[in-house]
Parts: structure tokens; sequence; C-alpha cells
């Protein structure tokens, strides 16, 4: 093999080990049942099912919890470290609580990151979640609107960025959670949302 080919080849070698590496999935749920949770998704806390939304269906949670319950859907097969996660998500009702968000790097339904977005209280956080505590990471500030809104979060090692309708609000590092884990969908309390289109892109 000429030099200059072998040495192609071993600059292209590490990209294509990554692209190997990588997979990405998305959930839009119009092809499952309506009335049941959604195929490869674990109802761990709360009541989610499949709902229909105009022309398509969306995985909705209806619970309506006291104030300290985290309700929380995990996708039973997605495990991965460094995500590319994004859902759109339309608050429905909740006195207590509305909105909801992502989780990603799930050890379980008591542990976990946490970003989601509250239109009852303007803002949008970063959780981490050990034992079932909350702690906040960051917190941005953001009017609410009506409608579906676009949650997306990245996180690279220990290097965590959260998006809310394209633009970039919360970046953060934090090292609580270093393995692989289960990523899924969370509101709290009686905050009744639906969720459609969630995508992982990860590794």
């Amino acid at each position: 093999m000429p030099t200059r080919w072998l040495a192609a080849l071993i600059l292209l070698t590490p990209s294509a080990v990554l692209a190997a590496e990588t997979s990405k999935r998305t959930w839009n749920f119009d092809g499952e049942t309506t009335g049941q949770i959604a195929k490869g998704f674990t109802n761990e806390v709360g009541s989610w099912s499949v709902v229909e939304i105009g022309q398509g269906k969306a995985l909705a949670q209806a619970a309506k919890n006291a104030n300290p319950v985290f309700n929380i859907a995990l996708v039973r097969d997605a495990s991965a470290k460094d995500v590319d996660i994004s859902v759109e998500m339309k608050a429905v009702a909740g006195e207590t609580d509305q909105g909801g968000g992502i989780v990603w790097r799930a050890k379980d339904a008591k542990n976990y990151y946490l970003a989601r977005y509250n239109p009852l209280e303007d803002n949008y956080r970063l959780y981490r979640v050990v034992g079932g505590k909350r702690t906040l990471l960051q917190n941005a500030d953001i009017a609410h609107s009506d409608g579906v809104h676009a949650l997306r979060v990245t996180m690279n090692g220990d290097r965590i960025e959260c998006y809310y309708d394209g633009k970039k609000y919360l970046d953060q590092k934090d090292a609580t959670f270093t393995e692989p884990g289960r990523i899924g969908l969370w509101t709290k309390a009686d905050a009744q949302s639906q969720f459609d289109n969630l995508t992982l892109v990860g590794k």
C-alpha cells in the first residue's frame, strides 16, 4: 500500500470508529397504541400513555400526584454516556406544577440528571437527583408562552449544556454520574404534559 494511502487511512480511522460507536434513535409515537405506555418505555412513576394530538400522537403524563412526587418514564434499552437529547414538550395542565423535561444517565427512577422547564415558575433548571432528592445545579429565567416548545440537552464528559427553543441557557459541569445510563421523560406532582419526537444521539 502506498505510504500516502496508509497515512490517509490512519487519519480517517478515529472518525470512522467514532461514527460506529455513535447511534441515533427517535421516538415519535405515531405507530403506538393509544391509551398504553409506548413500546420500549417503562412507567416508573405517574401515569404515562400515548394520546392523540391532531394528526399524530404523543406520550403524555396524566397523573395528579402530590407535590414531592417525580413522575418518570424511562426508555428500556437506550443507555448512553455522552448524549445529545431533544424533545418537543407541551404543558397541558397542572396547578401545583407544570411542564417537565428530560432525564439522562439514569441509574434508576431515583438517580439521574434532569433538565426541566416550568411555565408556572418561568424557569428552566438543571438538577442532579440522588436517592430521589434534587440538587439545583443551574437556573435560567424564561418567560413562558403557550404551545409546543423544544428542549435539548447535550452532555460530553462532565459538561452539560441545555437549550430551550434552540437557544442555550444553561452550561454547567458536574461529575455525579459518570457511567452510561438510561434516558427518559419527567414531570412533577400534577404536571400533565405531552412529549413528542424524542431523539437521542449517544454513545
